[in-house]
């Protein structure tokens, strides 16, 4: 059982709340608009970090961060991606990889609108945690926490928390 905290669009800053919600997880995920590598770092050093880079974030944090991350974790096939859409609206870029081979569960960020929706079509679970920072039009910023576990993803919770 692998507990995960997800978040995106941090834009360089850090809730310190943050460490309080993801105290009880096993790794963070971030789906990029980090920000800075500090704040990359900062993550890092609380608890194993999975994340990659989004459209704002320098050279710094892409020579650390992939655009595109996928791996299992536990057996889930998993995808994180900044700029992905959502189902029946993927992006030009991810369209046709996650149509030849789509993953159990997609992640991605960029919009700030927080986001879980089933795709019947293609099977797999889309979660975009809308935006952690403070940066951008969101009205409150949000968080997400859920367990893998085999191969169910459970105990789904949005956190929200005040601008």
């Amino acid at each position: 059982m692998t507990k995960i905290g997800l978040l995106s669009d941090t834009h360089s800053y850090l809730d310190e709340k943050i460490f309080k919600y993801f105290a009880n997880c096993d790794e963070i995920w971030h789906a990029g608009d980090i920000g800075n590598i500090q704040l990359a770092d900062k993550l890092s050093a609380f608890k194993p970090l999975r994340a990659v880079y989004g459209n704002i974030d320098g050279q710094d944090i892409r020579i650390v961060y992939p655009k595109h991350l996928r791996f299992m974790c536990e057996n889930v096939d998993v995808w994180i991606t900044h700029i992905g859409g959502y189902p029946n609206n993927y992006s030009k870029e991810v369209k046709p990889g996650i149509f030849r081979n789509p993953p159990k569960l997609f992640i991605c960020g960029h919009s700030h609108i927080l986001k879980v929706i089933y795709d019947k079509k293609l099977n797999l679970l889309h979660i975009n945690p809308g935006a952690a920072g403070k940066s951008g039009y969101q009205q409150v910023r949000t968080l997400i926490r859920f367990t893998i576990d085999n191969k169910n993803i459970k105990d789904m919770e949005i956190i929200e928390l005040k601008m």
